[in-house]
């Protein structure tokens, strides 16, 4: 689908027809398209660059949007699951803290300490994936850190909500079957509380607690991931083959101090 003139429709009947390489792409339109599309399928193919030599912004550029969870097996690698949080001010609202996992290795960053250590990490990798980061977490970093993410972007939520999932990075997980265990319950507004204790107390407890929550939402972006590729996978003829297994649960560096989370729970029920 990343060869102009090529939808889901054309896509398949080459499928079915036991089309898989470009050459073979070629033969098969020629009987399955017009001439002016099939020209242009022919031009592109012809003026692309060695498959090697394509990456994910290449396939990025020229596939679908709803398509882009392709990209991940080749670049799983070089791929960063990230998620941000927030002071939640209205006025002024401000990273707190980021995590970056890939797949191996945790990476915390926080306000105050080591943030602007981000933009050299983040730039070793080609693709990232997050739950609605489009529209929230890279124009946050961007604007705050001044730095371009110019990386394949991966959206879970559009591509989830593709799939009949929704109802946020917690709802989908819930649908999906994962458990946070200790952290069940705890969102978003919980992190910015938590990080308002910090501030006001500096007990390191609450920004371990923070910690805790943001990179579970990190780490939990790989089955979701891995989830929707399979699920896309699994209508196509190559089910059999491209299925990825799912990864063991990543182990949270930090862990979440209950009577902190209650003391929270008590403060956000009393309001």
């Amino acid at each position: 689908m990343h060869i102009s003139g090529i939808g889901r429709k054309t896509e398949a009947r080459f499928w079915a027809a036991g089309m898989g390489a470009p050459a073979e792409v070629t033969r098969a339109a020629a009987a399955a398209l017009p001439a002016a599309k099939l020209r242009l399928v022919r031009a592109e193919l012809e003026s692309a660059p060695p498959f090697a030599q394509r990456g994910p912004d290449y396939w990025a550029a020229r596939l679908p949007a709803r398509e882009l969870w392709r990209l991940f097996p080749r670049y799983r690698p070089s791929t960063a699951f990230l998620d941000i949080e927030t002071t939640g001010y209205q006025d002024h609202n401000a990273i707190t803290a980021i995590t970056v996992y890939d797949g191996i290795t945790v990476h915390t960053f926080v306000r105050g300490q080591n943030l602007e250590e981000f933009a050299r990490l983040i730039g070793g990798y080609e693709v990232i994936v997050t739950y609605n980061g489009k529209g929230f977490d890279v124009p946050m970093i961007e604007r705050e850190l001044d730095v371009r993410l110019n990386q394949a972007h991966l959206d879970l939520r559009p591509l989830l909500a593709n799939l009949g999932f929704s109802g946020g990075l917690k709802g989908c997980e819930k649908m999906l079957g994962l458990d946070r265990g200790e952290l069940n319950g705890v969102d978003g507004w919980h992190a910015v509380l938590l990080w308002r204790e910090y501030k006001r107390t500096g007990d390191r407890q609450a920004l371990n607690t923070l910690l805790a929550y943001n990179v579970a939402d990190a780490i939990n972006l790989e089955p979701l991931m891995v989830e929707v590729y399979n699920r896309n996978v699994a209508q196509t003829p190559f089910a059999g083959t491209l299925l990825l297994p799912t990864p063991s649960p990543a182990s949270n560096p930090y862990q979440a101090d209950q009577r902190l989370l209650a003391k929270i729970r008590d403060r956000i029920g009393s309001r």
